[in-house]
């Protein structure tokens, strides 16, 4: 699967915000500024996931089509997958 480079930067601004969230906790900022941009780096994280899932998704459901078959096994992967990153 080819990533694209959207979904590139979005992981390299995770990653500049899980830095940042190190830097306040050097810096002894509060419980809830904390907690506060770790759900932020959560739901980025989430969103990248279901990104990726569903290109995966789309681009195993043409080749089966292609090839004849039915789209019911990747849908089901896809979801398999989806409860997996929970």
């Amino acid at each position: 699967m080819e990533y694209t480079d959207p979904v590139k930067h979005r992981l390299r601004r995770i990653e500049g915000q899980v830095r940042g969230v190190l830097h306040m906790m050097e810096q002894g900022k509060s419980c809830q500024e904390v907690v506060t941009q770790l759900s932020a780096i959560r739901a980025a994280v989430d969103r990248v996931i279901m990104y990726v899932v569903g290109e995966h998704m789309e681009q195993c459901i043409r080749e089966e089509m292609a090839g004849g078959g039915s789209a019911d096994k990747v849908i089901q992967q896809a979801i398999e997958l989806l409860m997996k990153s929970r």
